[in-house]
């Protein structure tokens, strides 16, 4: 399974960016989606087995919060509360949130390193 980091690391690959993040740089790369020829049959359009075109109603958890939101631009509205509200939405009100797991990459410097 890939990450969106992994899809990230992929089109810095294909572009010969270098990685913008220590995530992407730390991804594993997408090489097993792709072959060396491309296969050329037609897509075949499988029909949603869900309706795709449904809405969350005004009643549903969290709605009335989540309108005060501010979407306006990437990392605006608070993240924990909308994940809570996205997650009690699909799992129910009582649903317990899991906590958020966060990770890093630590370099441990050298004592010859200049650069601290």
């Amino acid at each position: 399974m890939y990450t969106t980091s992994g899809v990230l690391r992929t089109i810095e690959l294909i572009l010969g960016l270098p990685p913008m993040s220590q995530y992407d740089a730390a991804a594993t790369p997408m090489y097993n989606a792709f072959q060396a020829t491309p296969v050329a049959t037609p897509f075949v359009h499988i029909a949603p087995r869900v309706p795709i075109d449904e809405k969350n109603l005004p009643t549903a958890w969290g709605a009335d919060a989540s309108l005060r939101m501010d979407f306006s631009e990437p990392d605006r509205a608070p993240e924990r509360e909308l994940t809570e509200i996205i997650w009690r939405s699909m799992r129910g009100p009582a649903a317990l949130v899991p906590p958020p797991v966060r990770s890093g990459f630590v370099r441990r410097a050298d004592a010859d390193d200049n650069d601290r």
